[in-house]
């Protein structure tokens, strides 16, 4: 196989031109040419594990408190991917997860496809490791079955061995733990439902390779394979491990690290082989407010050791790559989007919409007589000391660097207190929305800075309206700069006078966008709102 080198392909400057073109989605790394450009999705996908079954690629990563959690994304070429389905419909333990919980739940998850079945293994730190399996991707799957109960247990990641032997793979979270910076492996049953004996330290990672963690295990040619990232999540490198023996000892050797790219922390990932016989990384890059976005890597095989990326001056390790040809995978698929904008006339809100904690059924109710999402005013908890604290906020990833996001909604307000709006969450949030007081109903700017830290929320009236029927709109420039405009007509939008939100990742995550009921008093009756529509598209329109 020749070496790889750097495909000169587009320069950097056009790849924004090409990644707005089209009204579908906000971003698309497919180049329409046979190549792609990085990253190959703009969202906060962290953490990825994918597999290829047949002509078919699935991805999962981390969701944390997110619910549903375990978004399962689809792929025909590597390149252009589509959400699914999820794999954990709610978070368990269900009471405790009924409260938002940010940082917690689900991390970094691996998917195998074994027997003719579908095995996804993820972690909560602070509960253990958790087993959920199908027949069919699409589900149904089976509640969540604690394969390692403990503290700290993070990163699992399973492997059948030739002799029908089961094992796995973890990393420990210190903060839970008290350890990190080591592998384990251990035994399981032939069905990957129970670990056997004890955890075998198989690496340290203190000395040269600190923070080691998310592995993924794999046989290739007599050797087994730990792949694991080490050095932080936003400096790091790639690491794989090789052995003779699953218990090692280990050899290592960094595969991929930044070098002269402009991609810090390339690490955390998954291997994949085509139907041709081509081999490809799947990783993420921590870009902040964006959250972990999804880059894909051209891979080959020299002396029976992985390197990613493009080869500069090392032999034996990478760099990530900018622009590349797509994979061979046979055939050429069309440009497909993970899912944005939503028209609301369906059964279910897309699949791109999650809830800060387990959902009540009254929260939120399809109305596709009427095209629109009624969210019922969800009375706002006693304990809240802003809205980083309300659990019925129904949120979507940032889908790009540059995108603009409308909704229309009609206000139904039964009493004083009652709101709802268009909202940019994350450690700060700003959101603009509709409130009714006791004189009126009124447009309103919010800004809360530090709502992690439970900071009050400042408000700024805008408006006073008649009229329920508001399209309210979010823009968002390079550096999570946030711009908020309203249109009471339906045509002309009115800017935030003297406003400039930068939005902020929130804990292990990206910033988020979204929409939100709530009420300051519990009645019979709550009020709500009816979402005609979810609009995102490319750039600032």
């Amino acid at each position: 196989m020749p070496r790889l080198s750097y495909l000169p392909l587009l320069t950097l400057m056009s790849f924004g031109a090409l990644a707005q073109h089209g009204t579908a989605g906000s971003w698309t790394a497919d180049n329409g040419n046979g190549t792609y450009h990085n990253p190959i999705l703009f969202a906060d996908y962290s953490d990825p594990d994918a597999i290829r079954v047949g002509d078919d690629y699935y991805l999962v990563s981390s969701s944390f408190d997110a619910v549903p959690g375990l978004p399962i994304l689809h792929s025909r070429d590597l390149v252009n991917w589509t959400i699914i389905g999820h794999a954990l419909p709610r978070q368990v333990p269900e009471e405790h997860f009924a409260h938002t919980q940010h940082g917690n739940g689900v991390w970094a998850p691996s998917i195998r496809y074994h027997n003719g079945e579908f095995f996804i293994y993820y972690p909560d730190p602070d509960y253990g490791i958790y087993l959920v399996r199908s027949k069919e991707i699409t589900g149904p799957w089976s509640a969540p079955l604690l394969v390692e109960a403990g503290k700290g247990l993070i990163d699992p990641c399973p492997l059948w061995d030739e002799d029908g032997k089961a094992f796995l793979v973890h990393a420990y979270a210190g903060s839970r733990a008290g350890v990190k910076s080591i592998l384990v492996i251990q035994g399981m049953n032939s069905e990957g439902t129970q670990v056997l004996g004890t955890p075998v330290l198989v690496f340290d990672g203190h000395a040269h390779h600190p923070t080691v963690e998310g592995p993924k295990l794999y046989r290739r040619n007599g050797y087994y394979y730990i792949f694991a990232p080490a050095g932080g999540v936003s400096t790091g490198w790639q690491l794989v491990l090789r052995s003779k023996n699953i218990m090692g000892p280990y050899e290592e050797r960094i595969v991929m690290d930044q070098g002269g790219s402009q991609v810090n922390g390339p690490h955390q990932g998954a291997w994949v082989t085509t139907q041709t016989g081509e081999d490809w990384f799947l990783h993420f890059q921590d870009r902040g407010a964006y959250g972990r976005v999804l880059h894909l890597q051209p891979m080959e095989w020299i002396n029976n050791w992985p390197v990613i990326g493009a080869h500069t001056t090392s032999a034996t390790k990478g760099e990530p790559v900018a622009a590349w040809k797509k994979p061979n995978v046979g055939k050429i698929y069309p440009v497909t989007y993970p899912g944005e904008s939503d028209e609301f006339n369906d059964t279910r809100p897309g699949l791109q919409w999650q809830w800060q904690a387990n959902p009540q059924t009254t929260w939120a109710m399809p109305f596709p007589a009427a095209g629109c999402l009624r969210l019922n005013a969800v009375p706002v908890p006693d304990s809240a000391k802003n809205d980083w604290d309300l659990p019925a906020i129904l949120l979507q990833k940032f889908p790009a660097e540059t995108f603009t996001a409308v909704t229309r909604l009609h206000f139904n307000a039964h009493a004083a207190g009652d709101r709802c709006g268009l909202i940019v969450m994350g450690m700060s949030y700003a959101d603009i929305s509709l409130v009714k007081k006791n004189d009126g109903v009124y447009l309103v700017y919010g800004e809360c800075l530090h709502a992690d830290k439970g900071r009050p929320e400042t408000e700024r009236i805008l408006a006073r309206t008649e009229n329920m029927d508001v399209l309210l709109k979010l823009q968002v420039r390079p550096g999570g700069i946030c711009s908020f405009s309203y249109s009471i007509n339906g045509t002309d939008f009115i800017p935030v006078p003297d406003q400039q939100f930068i939005a902020e990742k929130g804990v292990w995550i990206g910033a988020k966008m979204g929409l939100y009921c709530s009420a300051s008093v519990r009645s019979n009756d709550q009020g709500s709102v009816d979402v005609d529509w979810f609009r995102v598209s490319a750039g600032n329109k």
